[in-house]
């Protein structure tokens, strides 16, 4: 059975079979609601059903609860419809210029960037034009149907291979693979660009950039994007580890604060070892940036990283920064442990 979903307050419609999720139905009917991990665990695509009934699939407590489905909260990443539907949710407009594809692509590199984490290099068919925004992430098509997200460490207009940066999660039926037995030259599918994570170049803010561990790898596309088009927009960028060698790409950060006007690096460690001799910023991260700056009215947030995190800094940069919730981009990463539990 199919039923008719009315977006509010935009009075988009689209339709939705009572077999597929509204987020599905909604992307396949080019509009594109906030969405990150697609699995019911990130609740990033957390909305409200003000008419109609749908019926969730399994999902995390933490994405939403049950006191806030019983308040009409759906995540419509696995909501399906059971009658027609208004739901409340922001939107954007499907661009034709970004188009989802299903793509094989060959390992170029593979590089240690840290004991944990692999650079990822992959290389293109010849004749395959990929574009994607600063931010986005693809989809691995595994085996068995299993799928990994990942987000694009480079920007949209760098010349080459797509990079990522991935962490190895011992146990992880694809980190481990990652980590022991994928070569050079192998052959991976993926499909994308995925996520509503990207920056915002209709906005002239000032930006706060937020990182924790390999969430870093959005964000350098978003900073390397700006370069490109030579944005003036002041940006503060916090990365967040719990050792120093966990921001494997600090000089790199360096050097950006050191060469780009209006570019501000914060670093900052929570749980340094003595032997570390880490004389910078301790703490959560997300608490640096309120340390920072007691008002945030005027800013928009980019966040990336492990849902603690993103979930703390929303709370906190709304409730005590004066952020406006909806100038809070964020995109969680779900870790293969986070899967599992669904």
């Amino acid at each position: 059975m199919t039923f008719q979903v009315t977006i509010s307050p935009s009075g988009r419609q689209f339709q939705c079979d009572d077999d597929e999720t509204v987020l599905t139905a909604a992307l396949r009917a080019g509009l594109i609601l906030p969405y990150g991990c697609k699995n019911g665990a990130c609740g990033s695509c957390k909305g409200k059903v003000s008419a109609g009934q749908v019926v969730h699939g399994n999902h995390q407590q933490k994405a939403l609860s049950d006191e806030e489905e019983a308040q009409g909260g759906a995540l419509f990443c696995c909501a399906k419809p059971q009658s027609d539907l208004t739901i409340e949710a922001r939107e954007m407009l499907a661009d034709d210029d970004y188009p989802i594809k299903k793509l094989p692509s060959r390992i170029a590199k593979l590089e240690k960037l840290s004991d944990d984490v692999m650079l990822i290099e992959l290389q293109l068919p010849a004749a395959e034009k990929f574009n994607y925004r600063a931010g986005q992430y693809i989809e691995f098509l595994l085996k068995d149907g299993k799928r990994r997200s990942y987000s694009l460490a480079n920007a949209p207009h760098v010349e080459g291979p797509l990079s990522l940066h991935l962490r190895h999660m011992p146990g992880g039926y694809f980190t481990d693979q990652v980590f022991s037995t994928l070569k050079e030259r192998d052959i991976m599918r993926f499909e994308g660009p995925q996520g509503s994570f990207y920056l915002r170049e209709d906005s002239d803010k000032p930006m706060i950039l937020l990182a924790s561990g390999t969430g870093f790898a959005p964000i350098k596309a978003i900073v390397e994007h700006l370069i490109h088009i030579d944005s003036k927009r002041p940006v503060h960028l916090y990365w967040g580890g719990r050792r120093p060698q966990d921001l494997y790409m600090h000089a790199l950060c360096e050097e950006w604060a050191n060469t780009l006007a209006g570019f501000q690096y914060t670093p900052v460690v929570s749980d340094a070892n003595a032997e570390d001799d880490w004389q910078g910023r301790t703490g959560f991260v997300h608490q640096a940036v309120l340390d920072d700056y007691a008002n945030l009215s005027g800013y928009q947030v980019y966040a990336c990283g492990a849902p603690i995190v993103i979930e703390s800094a929303k709370r906190d940069f709304v409730a005590k920064s004066h952020l406006p919730a909806d100038e809070f981009y964020a995109d969680s990463f779900t870790s293969e442990a986070d899967l599992a539990k669904n």
